[in-house]
């Protein structure tokens, strides 16, 4: 006479299976959140990096520019004042239009690079 099958046999029976396949998904879970990491943490220094060399563009062009204006005005202090007085304008600027500039695009971004993992390779778009 057959067995009739219930929920328990049927756990018992596939209890491996199950085992399986959770870990299975824990695993490309962890894969998942290592590259995003991975590639958060190559984009951050990348950046770093950028910023750091834009800084010292910036220093030097300053520096020739407050020069020169020195050289036309016939006073250093004039000269540095004016070029001071750029870059704190260009601060203010920043500083008042930091969402638009910084905050939003940033934000978006990350939802996009987050949207973009969340897809099946084999899902059709």
């Amino acid at each position: 006479m057959p067995e009739t099958e219930t929920f328990e046999t049927f756990f018992k029976e596939n209890k491996r299976l199950v085992r399986e396949y959770l870990d299975t998904r824990m695993e490309v879970y962890k894969l998942k959140l290592i590259r995003i990491i991975s590639k958060s943490a190559g984009y951050f220094i990348w950046i770093i990096i950028s910023l750091f060399l834009l800084s010292l563009f910036l220093i030097f062009l300053g520096l020739v520019f407050a020069i020169w204006l020195s050289e036309v005005t016939g006073s250093y202090v004039l000269g540095f004042g004016i070029v001071a007085l750029v870059i704190l304008v260009k601060i203010f600027f920043l500083a008042v239009f930091r969402k638009a500039l910084f905050v939003n695009p940033i934000i978006q971004g990350v939802i996009s690079k987050i949207n973009d993992g969340d897809e099946e390779p084999n899902a059709k778009k």
